[in-house]
């Protein structure tokens, strides 16, 4: 992977890229890019874990808080997954959902990776399971679109202030390694971006811009004639990104759970995240027709829609049975200090005439 992305350094104009163009590469180029390649991402043998992948229970509380807006005729049946992973929350959704109603579902999932793609044709016989590879196959969609651990991944540009300047930074080759260099900001995407949504950077302060989110947000609108989306994922407001811990930004590296600041040294070989800005996301999302319904803390989102009513139907005195089990797990999605405190959810929708509860 680093040689191949050598080779695009050197081919280009200017013999540079972005970091969003590097991020494009090591993170989804078809042959050896790190989510696109067979193995374990998430879990122990994995790189990094994530909520929706303790347990069932994720999967199970979403299928019963979803039911309750399908029940009211808020929205049809219909939900489409983007990054399925390994299919582990659609299964828990689908058990969930058969155990509450006989009505049908349809389920799709929009899985990039022919790894993930496999383990979920494997893991779910379920003929509810609709696979795509593109958001266009949705035109039209009614129903819910739902995302965890999607936005942080998407590339990113990096600004840097320098002498009272905005720099981009660049990689470019140096003695047969890859090197970051700045260069005057000339982007007129990554400037527009900077210009509407974000505050002024301090000297030698870092920054990522998400324009690659601007994008993704504004392609999953035009596809929903009406519905609700819900993205869980990890970021700051504005005012959280203002505090001095944050003011090189928060592109990061994960490899078996530990995390990497020098992300060009193992491209393809490791996870690469950044923080989503929630602020812009929001308004980006109001600009194309998506309403701001809630913004809450995973751990209040949780407690909101019911899981302290799954601790309740699953109590077992025994500490070692299957029961018991869960209802650790459970606790640890609500525990004050816990994962869930790490993760924010926002509630979307676009054209649904009656109320969302939640």
């Amino acid at each position: 992977m680093k040689e191949k992305i050598k080779e695009i350094i050197i081919s280009s104009k200017h013999q540079q890229i972005s970091y969003a163009e590097y991020m494009s590469v090591a993170l989804y180029d078809k042959e050896s890019g790190y989510y696109m390649k067979v193995g374990d991402k998430v879990g122990r043998q994995g790189d990094f874990i994530t909520t929706s992948n303790i347990g069932n229970i994720y999967g199970q509380l979403i299928a019963r808080w979803y039911y309750k807006q399908v029940s009211k005729g808020v929205i049809p049946a219909n939900v489409c997954e983007i990054g399925a992973g390994s299919g582990r929350f659609a299964q828990s959704f689908l058990e969930e959902w058969s155990m509450l109603t006989t009505d049908p579902i349809t389920y799709y999932i929009l899985e990039a990776s022919p790894f993930h793609q496999e383990l979920i044709q494997k893991g779910i016989n379920n003929g509810e399971i609709k696979i795509i590879d593109s958001l266009s196959k949705l035109k039209g969609f009614r129903g819910m679109i739902f995302s965890n651990e999607l936005f942080d991944a998407l590339p990113v540009h990096v600004i840097e202030k320098r002498r009272g300047i905005l720099h981009e930074v660049m990689i470019t080759v140096e003695n047969e390694d890859l090197k970051e260099i700045l260069v005057p900001l000339a982007n007129t995407n990554v400037q527009s971006y900077v210009t509407e949504y974000m505050r002024n950077l301090q000297e030698h302060e870092r920054a990522e811009v998400p324009v690659a989110m601007i994008k993704f947000i504004k392609d999953v609108s035009k596809i929903i004639d009406s519905g609700i989306l819900v993205t869980v994922d990890y970021g700051y407001t504005d005012s959280e990104w203002k505090e001095p811990g944050r003011s090189q930004g928060s592109l990061r590296g994960y490899s078996k759970h530990t995390m990497k600041t020098n992300l060009l040294a193992q491209p393809g070989e490791m996870d690469i995240t950044s923080h989503v800005q929630w602020d812009p996301f929001i308004k980006i999302g109001k600009k194309y027709g998506l309403n701001l319904e809630r913004f809450l803390r995973q751990d209040d989102f949780f407690l909101q829609i019911g899981i302290l009513d799954l601790l309740k139907d699953h109590y077992d005195p025994n500490p070692f049975s299957e029961q018991s089990k869960r209802n650790r797990a459970i606790r640890s999605l609500i525990t004050p200090g816990g994962m869930s405190s790490h993760f924010q959810v926002v509630v979307q929708s676009k054209n649904v005439s009656k109320e969302i509860s939640i």
